[in-house]
């Protein structure tokens, strides 16, 4: 293998390590056993030369330590970096979370919205196929009740026909797809608004739980669980600091708890508190919007009551607007329900990862432990150097901030989440940081600290603390998200820079965030709207203007310009104009016969003659 590059090396010692895990009844994430496997790299005790290529002893070397480590059940800092991936992987924000919900609940109604929007029946009974169709996905949207519910569908049904009759299905059918859609949403809205109503009238609500009523119970119960595990891992993080610094000020007692892993249980106490922090957090937030949805609710309910009172027709624009309110705001109860649901099962989640405190230090181990030692809480410590506060003038080169000269002072981005600078890589301790001492604003990053003489003594060589912090890190892995130090672990240290003569670490590169903004037009607009380079368009927009048909050129000359120039008129020629003023027409009239008798005469002397007339009547012509 001394031709493989170092990742494939990497890649193939994360997965030896997963199965030697997993063969002996653990199963790991990758994620968990490639954290390890950097931490292990990382780790200068370890002593592993990254520049070189990995030989087949350092394999099976990195592989063993992993191993142990990731087995070693008994070691506070592997249950802390399990705490961390399980957290990252499983811990969203409410915005992600929701979307991920809607996501999901989109990809399960993609089958019926398909069979309604991409379908176009043309029968009877096709129609009323449909139909059933979409008071399904309506049922299914809205979370309000189960198809297999026949009083849900009941309510859905006749809610759906007071508003989409299926009279209206060939119009539906002729939209487009995207129109189908938006449709079916509205009408999803409309029918929850509805049935909404009528449960409150009493009326109906089959499958719809009181939400509000639910959520106003079991926030207050979860928020109180969260905040229980919180005060009890805060007591622990106060009883371990104070044995850590009593270590530190007696000898005897450090020989006596040297052995006690008390700095790995530390380290996991601080990172079960703020993942419980950032947990308590969202469940205020819920409350206060459930608080707020609360009242939306209700004042709506009374508009719509008072809108529908004591009338037998109501005009559509005065109530759908109504109903899709309450759509919107049971929406939001749900997605409080969600949310609750998913802090109670992170918080439970959790708690597992803190069970080995309970192992290592049983209550009354550490009762015994803390004899003659003085335990403070942060706010304590906080409130003893409250009066304390840095001298500017002993500083000529550094900058210093406080809350009366800097603008969103509490906004401010501290380093080391929050914790002070100088304790952690000198003591090992996370020590929360006063800013009101003062913030040190160290090449565009800011730090706190725990005292006036922590402040000064950092302030000497920030550089020299700050890398300090580093080697505890390395020592410590789980540190690196503990004080949010993931742009220091972004690459595995070269050994040959690790090796320096004063720091064993290698100086990650210089970065800086900068961000440049231009204005996308600064003077106003100088497009001439009427500009037109089509000279044959100019010559028409010409014409159109001087009309030529109706007008006539004129043209004069003057002293001054007679025999100077020529002259020109224009006129139309006249046109041939002929008029009709005669016509020729015939008419049809009966050919008169007459038909005389008795002109040859005859026996009688006397002749007699008789006249008859044989002529056709006009009517018969």
């Amino acid at each position: 293998m001394s031709g493989e590059p170092t990742q494939s090396v990497i890649k193939r010692i994360i997965r030896q390590v997963g199965l030697e895990c997993a063969a002996q009844g653990q199963t790991l994430s990758e994620t968990l056993v490639a954290f390890m496997v950097k931490a292990v790299v990382l780790d200068p005790r370890n002593d592993f030369n990254m520049d070189q290529i990995i030989t087949e002893n350092d394999m099976q070397d990195l592989i063993q330590l992993c191993v142990t480590r990731l087995l070693d059940t008994t070691n506070p800092s592997l249950s802390t970096i399990k705490m961390q991936v399980y957290f990252d992987m499983n811990y969203a924000n409410q915005d992600d979370l929701l979307s991920e919900q809607e996501r999901v609940l989109e990809g399960k109604l993609a089958p019926i919205v398909r069979a309604i929007t991409e379908a176009g029946p043309h029968g009877q009974e096709e129609r009323e196929n449909m139909y059933q169709k979409i008071v399904t996905y309506v049922l299914l949207r809205s979370g309000l009740g189960s198809p297999t519910d026949i009083e849900a569908v009941r309510e859905v049904t006749a809610a759906l026909q007071s508003v989409f009759p299926q009279t209206e299905m060939i119009t539906f059918i002729s939209l487009s797809k995207k129109d189908k859609e938006q449709q079916l949403k509205d009408l999803a809205m409309l029918v929850t608004g509805i049935r909404l109503h009528n449960k409150q009238c009493q009326k109906g609500g089959s499958g719809i739980d009181d939400l509000p009523a639910i959520l106003n119970k079991a926030i207050p119960s979860a928020t109180q669980t969260v905040d229980e595990h919180l005060n009890s891992c805060r007591l622990l993080v106060h009883r371990y600091t104070a044995l850590l610094e009593s270590m530190q000020e007696d000898p005897h007692r450090y020989s006596r708890l040297g052995t006690f892993k008390l700095k790995e249980a530390l380290f996991n106490a601080r990172q079960y508190e703020g993942f419980l922090c950032i947990l308590l957090s969202d469940a205020i937030t819920n409350a206060r919007e459930v608080e707020s949805l609360c009242v939306q609710f209700e004042a709506t309910m009374m508009v719509l009551k008072n809108t529908m009172q004591d009338k037998t027709s109501i005009e559509s624009k005065d109530v759908f607007p109504l109903f899709m309110e309450l759509s919107k705001i049971w929406t939001g109860f749900q997605d409080a329900k969600l949310l609750l649901s998913f802090l109670t099962n992170m918080t439970d989640n959790l708690q597992q990862f803190s069970e080995i405190h309970s192992q290592l230090f049983p209550e009354e181990m550490l009762t015994s432990l803390l004899e003659g030692v003085t335990v403070k809480s942060d706010k304590e410590r906080t409130k003893e150097t409250m009066g304390t506060r840095v001298n500017v003038s002993d500083f000529k080169n550094q900058e210093w901030l406080f809350p009366e000269t800097t603008d969103n002072f509490d906004e401010l981005l501290i380093q080391y989440h929050g914790f002070c600078a100088h304790s952690v890589g000198v003591k090992g301790l996370t020590l929360v940081g006063n800013p009101a001492i003062g913030i040190l604003k160290h090449k565009e990053k800011c730090y706190v600290f725990s005292s006036k003489e922590a402040a000064y003594v950092f302030a000497q060589d920030p550089d020299k603390f700050i890398q300090l912090n580093v080697e505890k890190a390395k020592e410590y892995p789980e540190l690196i998200q503990l004080l949010e130090l993931h742009h220091q672990f972004e690459y595995l240290v070269p050994h040959a820079q690790a090796r320096n003569a004063n720091k064993r670490s290698m100086k990650p590169p210089p970065k800086h965030d900068s961000s440049t903004q231009t204005d996308t037009h600064i003077l106003p607009p100088t497009i001439v709207r009427s500009y037109e380079w089509n000279e044959w368009e100019l010559r028409r927009k010409a014409i159109k203007l001087a009309n030529l048909r109706r007008k006539l050129t004129h043209g004069m000359q003057t002293d001054l310009s007679h025999m100077r120039r020529e002259n020109f008129t224009q006129v139309y020629l006249p046109k041939d104009v002929g008029t009709q003023t005669k016509r020729d027409n015939s008419s049809n009239v009966p050919k008169p016969q007459i038909f005389l008798k008795g002109l040859r005469g005859g026996s009688s002397p006397t002749t007699h003659m008789v006249a008859v007339d044989l002529t056709r009547p006009l009517d018969e012509t």
